[in-house]
């Protein structure tokens, strides 16, 4: 790679997105600064992976990151994900709950969508409607469904009272839900979207780009930059050349070794925490229906060796517990430190040495198969075999829900209730590791409707203890997300991403 696009750099850009003749040339003029009331002015150019023909702008089937980040960008949320993945205030300006939390009360905040009618508590509930439709799949119906929408209802234009299923003290994470955007009552058109974000809409060539300007009357203040283009290269050399030459001031999704090389050439941005790593054991199947077994695999785990070889200078090690720095997050409970004796010694009570381990992979995360061939000479050291199978990287993530016994597992930044809720109750729909203790859903319970905060505390406490002894889940690193910007390039904040203060644009300044 060189400072000039090179040949494979420049066809991995126009296969996705042939750059417009405004990119690129993101220096503030003086009328954009000036009409911005002290903005920086000038078009930034951010460029994503992306997924092609089958992109959408509809903000409720947003799925991959670049359509996450266009959806910030045109639209709100009541509320979305601090830096520890706690709920903030946007569109609703404040909540307040019933004695057992079953009522909520949201205040909306006087705000506008771009083509000036104001957000009402009646665009809210049409938005949940909409999400949580049973003809429709889109990704935050799981967490809206928690709502009496029929018993809900708008007490004003700027108020809406939403009535639950059963007591929820954590409902303002169901506000932050990935994808839970509002949208004005009776839209059924997204090709031309309509939101209350810091853009509005300006243009979109589908699979290629999307331009947006800056929304003056923004709520929480107008932008700095005056334009924002989205364009794709799936390809990440494509996505560096491109920022090196010039054509973009903001690369999304950098490998370590590419910021590494880079670092001083281009800003790069490390958002730690971003995404847990881990191994996903299924407790309810042999081998490791067998505790003992379990236990050895979190004790015979190097991993500090995963993090180096996999993400080094880009990551940190796990404690076999998701959401590490978050909040609820059990740091009271000791890192747990390779134990190569003790883990043979369980090997052994399990009647486990010498067993085959097939270990399941794919190229579907980066880093899998990596991590997925240290682990297995790890496996060998303490007695066991082991073989890697690379699984499809099409279907891996629904296969690993029902075969196999163990498996390559990640995941993004949401709160550590959420995590447990979709992911770890004997009902839960994505149960990787086929967890299922009816004192720990009951401790769940406990921790969702708690009216004491010492109560709700001590029940995630617990729950997090019983994971750490004896969970199916092997969580040995959270890895950093790393995107990179040109120098000119100011306000870009180091936010795992998902979170609120990722790929949020409305807050950069050029120049």
């Amino acid at each position: 790679m060189h400072d000039r696009l090179s040949r494979r750099g420049f066809l991995g850009l126009t296969a996705g997105a042939a750059l417009l003749a405004g990119c690129g040339t993101g220096t503030a003029s003086s009328s954009s600064s000036s009409s911005s009331g002290g903005g920086s002015g000038g078009r930034l150019c951010a460029v994503f992976a992306g997924g092609g023909a089958t992109e959408v702008l509809d903000p409720h089937l947003a799925n991959l990151f670049n359509e996450a980040a266009r959806a910030k960008a045109l639209y709100d949320k009541l509320a979305d994900l601090g830096a520890d993945v706690s709920p903030q205030p946007r569109l609703a300006e404040r909540w307040e709950a019933n004695a057992d939390f079953t009522v909520w009360r949201v205040t909306l905040r006087q705000a506008r969508f771009h083509d000036g009618r104001p957000v009402r508590a009646q665009d809210v509930l049409a938005s949940y409607a909409r999400i949580t439709d049973p003809g429709k799949t889109f990704r935050a119906k799981s967490s809206l469904t928690l709502i009496d929408l029929p018993g809900s209802r708008a007490v004003g234009d700027r108020t809406v009272e939403f009535r639950l299923k059963r007591p929820f003290a954590e409902f303002p994470n169901v506000l932050a839900a990935f994808g839970a955007y509002i949208v004005p009552e009776g839209t059924t058109d997204f090709s031309k979207p309509v939101g209350s974000g810091p853009f509005s809409f300006v243009s979109w060539k589908p699979g290629s780009s999307v331009l947006l300007k800056r929304n003056p009357d923004y709520w929480d203040g107008a932008p700095y930059i005056e334009e924002l283009e989205f364009l794709i290269a799936n390809e990440e050399s494509a996505r560096i050349n491109a920022l090196l030459g010039g054509q973009v001031e903001y690369a999304h999704d950098l490998s370590p070794a590419s910021a590494r090389q880079y670092e001083g050439r281009v800003t790069v941005v490390r958002a730690p925490n971003s995404a847990m790593q881990a191994f996903a054991m299924k407790t309810d199947r042999a081998p490791f229906d067998d505790r003992d077994l379990r236990q050895a695999l979190f004790l015979l785990t190097d991993r500090q060796q995963l993090v180096d070889a996999v993400m080094p200078g880009a990551g940190q090690i796990g404690n076999d517990l998701f959401g590490k720095g978050y909040l609820h997050y059990a740091e009271s409970i000791p890192q747990r430190t390779p134990d190569l004796d003790k883990a043979k010694a369980l090997i052994r009570k399990a009647g486990a040495n010498g067993l085959t381990i097939e270990l399941t992979t794919s190229t579907a995360a980066a880093g899998f198969v990596e991590a997925a061939t240290v682990f297995a000479g790890q496996l060998r050291a303490a007695g066991l075999k082991a073989t890697v199978t690379s699984g499809s990287k099409d279907t891996y993530w629904a296969d690993i829900l029902t075969k196999g016994s163990i498996a390559s597992f990640r995941s993004g930044a949401m709160p550590i209730e959420t995590h447990i809720a979709q992911r770890l109750l004997s009902a839960s729909t994505t149960n990787a590791t086929k967890w299922a203790r009816p004192e720990f859903d009951a401790l769940y319970e406990t921790a969702v409707s708690a009216r004491d905060a010492t109560d709700r505390e001590a029940a995630y406490l617990k729950m997090q203890q019983m994971l750490h002894a004896e969970g199916g889940l092997l969580v040995w690193g959270f890895a950093d997300w790393i995107v990179a910007t040109s120098p000119k390039v100011s306000g870009v904040q180091a936010a795992p991403a998902n979170t609120l203060d990722w790929a949020r644009f409305d807050k950069v300044r050029l120049g």
